[in-house]
């Protein structure tokens, strides 16, 4: 993580705001604990269960998400990424597995009305594609909320500001592996910065090799045409959104980034970058 304010005697205030929402967030929507929402709901045997506000937040914002890239991203891999391999946080314990359906199942089958949630029996929701990009987003406004200063908020590459930026803006380095050349670009306020990636978060299985971004219609890892995927938007949410969505459609993306309008960066598996939407700019 990373946490810039433009207000330098904040900084500690600012810190345990941050601190405070990713406890909540990790407590909402990680796979990783069993005493989380998200875990609780895997268990209920498609039971409704209610939700507490931030837990609304993330299912309306993965749902916003799936509807926004026609299903590319869909909260209902989780029982398709588990049976990948990828069932516990690295370097950490697994967390029980939930049995896979025998029929296919999408996000249109989450049942939401802002109070309460419902998945079928045998769904795990797998928030990781958005969960992160909104706490970056929450983390910034509250921080502005709560300081009044300027902000920049960086999840693991996952980037939101707020307030009024630095004297020429936030000055960001987005580079594809540690021994390519970093690419500039300048961010204002109230923006969004994501990159995705096939390179990070990897893991063997048998003899195949896998990644954590996983095609919906498919059950697998996505084709990694591109090696990483960098979008600017007006929230984190929409810049993480589109450049997961990107990674799952490969070279589809160019045409369909270009046509929302959106900046891009895209990286492919010859590490030949293209641009579109006026990037860097």
């Amino acid at each position: 993580m990373h946490l810039l304010v433009t207000e330098p005697a904040e900084l500690c205030r600012a810190r345990a705001i941050v601190d405070a929402e990713l406890d909540e967030i990790e407590l909402a929507a990680s796979r990783f604990r069993r005493d989380s929402e998200v875990c609780a709901l895997a268990e209920a045997e498609g039971a409704r269960r209610p939700v507490s506000p931030v837990f609304a937040d993330l299912i309306e914002a993965a749902l916003a998400a799936a509807s926004m890239t026609d299903g590319d991203v869909d909260p209902t891999v989780g029982n398709a990424v588990i049976a990948l391999g990828y069932d516990a946080a690295f370097a950490d314990t697994p967390v029980p597995r939930i049995a896979s359906l025998a029929v296919p199942i999408d996000w249109t089958a989450i049942e939401f009305d802002g109070t309460g949630v419902r998945v079928p029996a045998g769904v795990v929701l797998d928030l990781g594609a958005t969960a992160k990009a909104v706490a970056a987003d929450r983390c910034a406004q509250r921080v502005l909320a709560g300081t009044g200063s300027g902000v920049l908020v960086n999840l693991g590459g996952d980037l939101a500001t707020a307030g009024a930026p630095p004297v020429g803006g936030w000055r960001i380095l987005v580079q594809d592996s540690d021994d390519d050349p970093p690419s500039e670009v300048v961010i204002g306020s109230g923006v969004g910065l994501a990159t995705s990636s096939t390179q990070r978060r990897r893991w063997t299985r048998g003899d195949r090799s896998h990644h954590h971004i996983v095609d919906p219609r498919t059950g697998s890892s996505a084709e990694p045409v591109w090696r990483s995927v960098t979008v600017v938007g007006d929230s984190c949410l929409v810049a993480n959104a589109v450049s997961t969505a990107s990674i799952i459609r490969g070279q589809r993306a160019l045409d369909w980034v270009a046509s929302l309008g959106l900046a891009a960066r895209f990286v492919d598996r010859d590490r030949r970058q293209r641009a579109v939407g006026g990037w860097p700019q």
